[in-house]
This record gives C-alpha cells, sequence and structure tokens, in this order.
C-alpha cells in the first residue's frame, strides 16, 4: 500500500490510513488519500502500463487497496474516447471534439468506478453493512460491488428517482427505501441511523475512496491522448467526485514526471433548476450554500449541496475555468443532437455539456481548434421518464 496518511481537503489534518474514517475530525470536510508518489513511479510507469489488464485498476500503486485479494470488480474503467467529428461539424467554429463514454463501464455509469474503489476497501477494512443516499447510478453501482462483495446495502432513494436505477438496485440484492424528498434529505437518515445500525457510510465524499477511482478518469484521459492533456473539459456536476478526482490525478501525474504543469480548463455543468456550484463560482465564494427547490430531470445533476463543494470551485479556479448552467429542455434536446451525430444515447447529465460548450464558444471562451473533452457519466436508457 502506498497511501502514507488521509488528508483533510480544507483543514489539511492528517488522519490515519489503514482504519475506516469517514468526515475530518476536524472541521468535517473530505478527506482524501495520499501517497508515496516516489514509490509509486519505481514501478507505475508508462512502459508498464502496456501489457496491465485495461480496466482501472491498471493504477493500482496509486490506489489504496493493499491486498489484491480484496479488490472487488466487475471490470470498470478504462471506457472508450470517440471522436466526434460529426457533432463538431455541427458546431460554430472548428474543434477537436471528443466524447468520454462512461455508460460502458459496469452499472451502465462512472459512478462504478468509485464504487469500486470504495467497497474494495470497505471489505479491507472488514465492513459488512454499508448505506448510502443516490438520487440513481451510485445507488445501483454500490448495490452491486457490495453484493460481490458479500456485503448488505441499505439505500435512500428519492421517490422520483428513474425507475431504472430502483428496479436496479433491488434486483442486486440492496434494502432500498424511497423518500418523498431530495437527496439531501436521504443523506439526513443515513447520517442519522448509521451509528445505530452498523452502516458503514459511503455517501459522497463522506468516505476517501470513492473519489480514488472516478480519478482514474484522468489517468485514462491522459493515457489515451498519449499524455497531452486536453485544453478543455466538461464535467456534469452532481457531487462534483469525478472533476475533484482528476484534478488530484493531474497533480499526481505531474508528480510522478508523467504530465507537465499545464492543466485543462475545467468547466464544471449543472442545471437551471439546481445550479449551486455556478452561482457560487460566478458569485465567487469559496463554498456554496444550498440550493433551493433543486429540480431537473437530470437526477444526477439534482445535488443542492455538496460537501466537496469548495475544492470544485478551487479546481475551476485555478485551471482558469468556469462553470455554466444549462435549461432542462436543452439538455434533453442535446441527447438527440448526440445521438443522431455519433449514435450515442447518452445520460441527460452528460449531454448537457453541449448546450454548455455551445454557450462558451458563444463566449469566445472556448478557441477555434482547441482540443475539447465532454463526459458523458451514464446510459440514456436508464432515464426514459425524460424521454416521455
Amino acid at each position: 500500500m502506498n497511501v502514507t496518511h488521509l488528508e483533510c481537503g480544507n483543514c489539511h489534518k492528517e488522519h490515519e490510513a489503514n482504519v475506516l474514517q469517514n468526515l475530518c475530525i476536524e472541521c468535517g470536510k473530505p478527506l482524501l488519500a495520499r501517497y508515496d508518489l516516489t514509490k509509486a513511479a519505481e514501478t507505475l510507469t508508462k512502459e508498464s502500463l502496456k501489457t496491465r489488464p485495461e480496466n482501472l485498476w491498471r493504477y493500482a500503486e496509486v490506489l489504496p487497496v493493499e491486498q489484491a485479494e480484496n479488490v472487488v470488480s466487475l471490470g470498470e474503467g478504462f471506457t472508450p474516447l470517440f471522436k466526434a467529428e460529426k457533432l463538431a461539424a455541427t458546431l460554430p467554429i472548428k474543434l477537436n471534439l471528443y466524447i468520454k463514454d462512461e455508460s460502458t463501464n459496469p452499472t451502465q455509469s462512472f459512478k462504478a468506478r468509485g464504487m469500486s474503489a470504495a467497497v474494495s476497501m470497505a471489505k479491507e477494512l472488514g465492513v459488512k453493512k454499508v448505506a448510502a443516499p443516490s438520487a440513481g447510478n451510485a445507488a445501483g453501482a454500490l448495490a452491486a460491488y457490495a453484493s460481490r462483495a458479500g456485503m448488505e446495502t441499505f439505500l435512500f432513494m428519492p421517490k422520483d428517482t428513474p425507475r431504472a436505477n430502483i428496479i436496479e438496485c433491488e434486483q442486486t440484492g440492496a434494502n432500498v427505501t424511497l423518500i418523498d424528498g431530495l437527496i439531501t434529505d436521504c443523506g439526513k437518515i443515513v447520517a442519522e441511523r448509521k451509528d445505530a445500525e452498523g452502516w458503514f457510510d459511503v455517501s459522497t465524499l463522506k468516505e476517501p475512496y470513492r473519489v480514488e477511482g472516478k480519478k482514474t478518469m484522468g489517468y485514462e484521459l491522459a493515457e489515451q491522448f498519449d499524455w497531452t492533456l486536453p485544453d478543455v473539459i466538461l464535467y456534469p456536476t452532481g457531487g462534483g467526485t469525478g472533476l475533484i478526482g482528476m484534478w488530484k490525478a493531474f497533480d499526481e501525474m505531474e508528480a510522478m514526471g508523467w504530465i507537465d504543469s499545464r492543466r485543462p480548463r475545467m468547466v464544471s455543468v449543472q442545471s437551471i433548476g439546481c445550479a449551486p456550484i455556478v452561482k457560487a463560482f460566478h458569485e465567487g465564494e469559496v463554498f456554496a450554500a444550498e440550493f433551493p427547490n433543486a429540480a431537473t430531470v437530470a437526477s444526477g445533476l439534482r445535488v443542492p449541496k455538496a460537501i466537496g463543494d469548495f475544492l470544485i470551485l478551487d479546481a475551476l479556479r485555478k485551471s482558469d475555468g468556469t462553470a455554466v448552467a444549462v435549461s432542462d429542455e436543452d439538455l434533453i434536446s442535446a441527447v438527440k443532437e448526440i445521438g443522431a451525430a455519433e449514435g450515442l444515447f447518452c445520460a441527460p447529465e452528460g449531454a448537457a455539456c453541449l448546450p454548455a460548450l455551445c454557450e462558451l464558444i458563444e463566449q469566445d471562451s472556448v478557441k477555434e481548434n482547441e482540443m475539447v473533452v465532454i463526459f458523458n457519466t451514464g446510459a440514456g436508457v436508464k432515464y426514459l421518464e425524460c424521454f416521455e
């Protein structure tokens, strides 16, 4: 295990890495895993990757699991990166446009990455019961990976979660409770009951390892682009773990000598009906206030308060990036635009990146011939209610 310690992303207090941890004991903010990157780089090299399995565990030296037998995997990671030439041709300027398609992961979303890492570490540390709130895909991933690990799963989901997600969880062994409220209301239930019930809380960024699985998207992008990062990354943002993880991965790769200090401009994409990061970014805030009356058909974006808000905002500002909110009408229309042009049936969250990109082009924030990556975070087939 190359993990040296866990560090609070806010106050930087160090915590032990070989015991179960949730949030920082000082300030209640998320903990991040830190590695001996010099040691990791002795065996994790660009050359060694050429012979490794094409899944996220190819980056084992910068992942937290110590014993290989504790890895809980369904083959997640190393998802395709498509050059979207037909879609790019519809835009007002010439771009090198790519789509990173996370729908090919097990359980059909990027959430599989985080849950593979989190459940693997929970297994290594002796957890028997896990619990989480979820508006959809995270629940499906947790149910699948926890079942594979032999753990009992307790999920709390809003009643209006897409039906496909609810059925997926029920059919993969989870105990599902539907709540008349938002994901934040579900989170409160987990927090109130976890100690008495003996649950380990694997809510977004309330344990240190989901972000470690998500960060592999950053490693993969660099590898797939032959170690040159794109100019712009547009990422649909609910809890924001994927964006935070990629930003962390870029720093780790630079420390190992794989890339230089240049970074993509990171763009957080949200729905107008739930845009706490967008509002905080443009108002110059360090933390994002809870977004009132959150509502959007893109259930993964319906996160009115993200505990990692300050980490998202920091990455946006350090990268000279921005945050954009789009309408539900535009993001649903974009699903069909992307599908007709490239043959990908995107989740509404991923499709939201297209109207956001168009807005950035109008603002002259994206330039001619830049390399741009948009993330499709899940499969559109799980959101059939959105298209009725």
